[in-house]
């Protein structure tokens, strides 16, 4: 019997272009160049996977994954890449399956797509769609991207886009199937519905981590109902780690309070008591040494069972060197005695 797969860890971004003080965003072009170090010192330190997420607004770097992806691509040699998320609900199917075979061929075999319907609603009437039929779009576009991935030559008929009929849709990726993960915010029947799929489930964490338990198990039960092996979760969260507790926390909770101000209104001014609060030992916050984020992961996987931890890095403004050297400890420190743990 094969023993299980290492507990992975990697980093992901939005590529957010978090304003200064005179309300200046960062520079996209600086921000791209970020995105691109940081996916070329994760993989030389030896992280698992990087990710890139799906925006159409100009406060965000990002508008096609696959594009930055191929670019890391060919910039790195071990770590997987893949979309955090791809807003399937505004996309052909038929286009995201080509794009990520092709960057799973530019690769040599490393990427993956995270299916999401995505958090904001700017893509919908950016490509003509309805927002009205929001659920209707993903789960016929999901159903069609699976049936792509699973058969050459697919027939397909659904609700939102043209039937196919005995239609190739090539390249074929450098992997005998594409890895397809199902992102989730917290509704119980998106997550039964990728344990019936039989795929694996990111869970976004955000706010209390364990009250995503019942998620993670209703994911579990789905899955064996439908009898689909074991299932993962992976677990997303945003994150900043100093050598020191203190020193982590001081450098960022200025920038951390300003990303919630500009990217998460609806949470309100926060303040440094609810900072602390988010970052102690069970708040959903990774802002601390590399022990306490070992801790809080430890803690998490005996919570949720999840065996990938994928962390958010540069969130609002943190400068690249800081950035990097978070990055570092992630691989270096974190990492190592993650596994070492779980393995004992």
């Amino acid at each position: 019997m094969s023993a299980p797969a290492p507990f992975e860890i990697g980093i992901f971004t939005f590529g957010e272009l978090t304003r200064d003080a005179a309300g200046k965003p960062i520079d996209a072009l600086a921000r791209t160049r970020d995105i691109l170090e940081w996916a070329r010192v994760a993989d030389q330190a030896g992280l698992d996977v990087f990710g890139v997420g799906e925006h159409h607004r100009e406060d965000f770097a990002v508008s096609s994954p696959a594009v930055v992806l191929a670019a890391a691509a060919a910039q790195t040699q071990q770590i997987r890449l893949t979309s955090t998320v791809t807003v399937l609900s505004s996309a052909d199917p038929v286009r995201v399956f080509e794009d990520f075979a092709t960057l799973d061929l530019v690769s040599g075999g490393r990427a993956e797509i995270t299916a999401g319907r995505g958090a904001y609603l700017e893509s919908f009437p950016l490509f003509g769609q309805r927002l009205e039929r929001y659920d209707e779009y993903f789960e016929d576009r999901l159903g069609l991207l699976l049936q792509i991935r699973d058969e050459n030559p697919v027939t397909w008929n659904g609700t939102t886009r043209p039937a196919l009929t005995d239609a190739g849709v090539w390249p074929r990726p450098a992997q005998a199937a594409l890895p397809v993960w199902l992102a989730v915010g917290g509704t119980p029947a998106s997550a039964a519905r990728a344990g019936r799929l039989g795929l694996p489930l990111y869970l976004a964490i955000l706010g209390t981590p364990a009250r995503f338990a019942p998620l993670a198990g209703l994911y579990r039960k789905s899955v064996g109902q439908a009898g689909r092996g074991p299932g993962r979760i992976g677990v997303t969260s945003h994150f900043y780690v100093e050598e020191t507790s203190q020193g982590a926390r001081n450098t960022f909770f200025p920038h951390y309070s300003q990303y919630i101000g500009q990217n998460m209104p609806r949470t309100g001014r926060l303040d440094r008591a609810a900072f602390e609060d988010w970052a102690g030992p069970r708040g959903a916050l990774f802002a601390g040494s590399p022990a306490e984020v070992v801790e809080k992961i430890l803690w998490e996987h005996e919570v949720l069972g999840h065996t990938r931890f994928l962390a958010q890095v540069g969130l609002g403004g943190l400068s690249q060197a800081a950035t990097l050297r978070s990055i570092e400890l992630l691989a270096t420190e974190v990492l190592p005695a993650v596994r070492a743990a779980l393995g004992r």
